[in-house]
């Protein structure tokens, strides 16, 4: 059995809310816990880099000063011991590359920037559209069942897909529209929940 997590959110904190504190440009604290296009999300995001003449290197060196939440360590540590575990995510290596030591390597499916010779974020490549959802749909059809998480808009799809899906710590707007889903709001109730689950997809 596979437990498939988000990870900005679920593990790590935001990276461009921390950005965003940083710079003082609101905003960039929008996620795809605000808006679920995630094309529409990440163009607002590059016109705003560009008018403000903000870099690569701008964002890593916020990134460097950033930790896992509190508690997450723990968890995942956990987690390993009870399912494989796979990180699906939507941001992009040259941001969660340099945070992997800190979580102690867990496998990673994510994205690649495009950077210009001037280190200029100049667009993005997905590793496929609907990652999140394709890999899922991969696995269980490699015969794994699949238990997937996540915080967000762009989450819900592969808990849809996912043999169960369950929301963590989300903000309300996604819970009201994701009633489906159950939520954890810490990592007790998330091991609760995941251990739960998988009982009731063995039996």
């Amino acid at each position: 059995m596979l437990a498939c997590l988000d990870l900005e959110g679920v593990l790590l904190p935001e990276i461009w809310i921390a950005f965003a504190n940083k710079t003082g440009i609101e905003k960039l604290q929008l996620t795809t816990r605000d808006i679920s296009d995630y094309d529409e999300l990440m163009r607002g995001r590059l016109k705003i880099l560009n008018e403000n003449n903000l870099k690569l290197a701008d964002i890593q060196n916020v990134i460097k000063t950033l930790t896992p939440l509190e508690g997450a360590n723990d968890f995942l540590g956990w987690l390993k011991s009870e399912f494989q575990v796979i990180i699906l995510s939507d941001t992009f290596y040259q941001f969660a590359g340099p945070l992997m030591e800190n979580l102690g390597y867990p496998t990673l499916f994510c994205n690649q920037l495009i950077i210009d010779n001037s280190d200029r974020i100049t667009g993005y490549q997905l590793r496929q559209n609907n990652g999140k959802t394709k890999a899922v749909t991969a696995l269980k059809g490699l015969n794994f069942k699949v238990i997937a998480a996540g915080d967000s808009y762009n989450d819900t799809e592969m808990l849809k897909v996912a043999d169960a899906g369950i929301l963590f710590c989300p903000p309300t707007n996604v819970i009201e529209e994701f009633p489906q889903f159950p939520v954890a709001e810490n990592y007790e109730e998330f091991k609760n929940t995941l251990l739960k689950t998988r009982t009731n997809l063995i039996k």
